[in-house]
């Protein structure tokens, strides 16, 4: 296929469609069952839809369709980041803004990329089996913050008459402590959940920093820069040490994979 037709945002050239109409262009495209702009944060559907145009340009099997956190969907686009260059495509792809999930970020760029796809596409894709391609990943909508599950409250078992009035009292008692307990312990959860992507996004970072620093080890005009930095990122303070289980854990990244901002 030709090199791809540039396109320029601007209110003037930019098909007003709505976000449903959107949603359902990717959804029928890609055989998809996205439910709003937002999951378009991820980075994957746009993988996949420069795939259909350019299949020999992005390695399809380096998109993270199940991502589920900040540094996996940095990773896709970090995938889509570099097909843009192969490509000489002239978009500036404001990752972090749009890894966030927030809705008028994604909306914006997936009205530039619907325009720039329906420009460049010939239409001649009719035997591309994009579920089979991506290893039947990704059909259902991105997963979004699961509610915890509050344990269910027993209902006191019937009390004498005698008794009953003062049992009822303190049912209640116990019953808005338990939901007050249950609230606290919701926003325990969603706060450790934010801490946790957090972590992970910071240590995707430095992992990046510390594979340029090996990349370029051997380079004598860089030796003693490198050494500085090697030595504040494998420096230790009591207390704190490296979390072996969860580094064990973490996604490989790319070395050839590394943002540009």
């Amino acid at each position: 296929m030709a090199m791809p037709i540039n396109v320029t945002s601007t209110s003037n050239n930019m098909d007003t469609l709505s976000r449903n109409e959107l949603v359902g262009f990717i959804n029928d495209t890609l055989v998809l069952n996205y439910k709003k702009v937002e999951q378009m944060c991820t980075g994957a559907a746009y993988c996949q839809m420069l795939h259909i145009l350019w299949p020999e340009k992005v390695p399809l099997k380096k998109v993270k369709f199940g991502a589920k956190l900040e540094h996996a969907y940095i990773d896709n686009w970090k995938v889509l980041q570099e097909a843009f260059k192969r490509l000489h495509i002239e978009k500036d792809i404001p990752i972090q803004r749009l890894v966030k999930g927030r809705f008028q970020d994604n909306f914006e760029f997936l009205q530039w990329f619907y325009k720039f796809f329906t420009i460049n596409d010939s239409g001649d894709h009719d035997g591309y089996d994009a579920v089979a391609l991506r290893g039947g990943a990704g059909n259902a909508p991105a997963p979004t913050r699961s509610p915890v599950k509050r344990a269910p409250v027993k209902k006191p078992a019937p009390a004498p008459a005698a008794v009953s009035n003062v049992k009822k009292s303190g049912s209640n008692q116990n019953s808005a402590e338990l939901k007050r307990l249950q609230g606290e312990v919701a926003d325990l959860n969603a706060a450790i959940e934010g801490l946790e992507k957090e972590r992970d996004f910071y240590f995707s970072k430095l992992r990046d920093i510390e594979v340029i620093c090996q990349e370029k080890e051997g380079d004598e005009m860089y030796t003693d820069f490198i050494a500085g930095i090697i030595e504040i990122l494998y420096a230790t303070e009591e207390g704190f040490g490296p979390a072996e289980d969860e580094v064990e854990g973490e996604p490989e990244i790319e070395d050839d994979e590394q943002e540009e901002y």
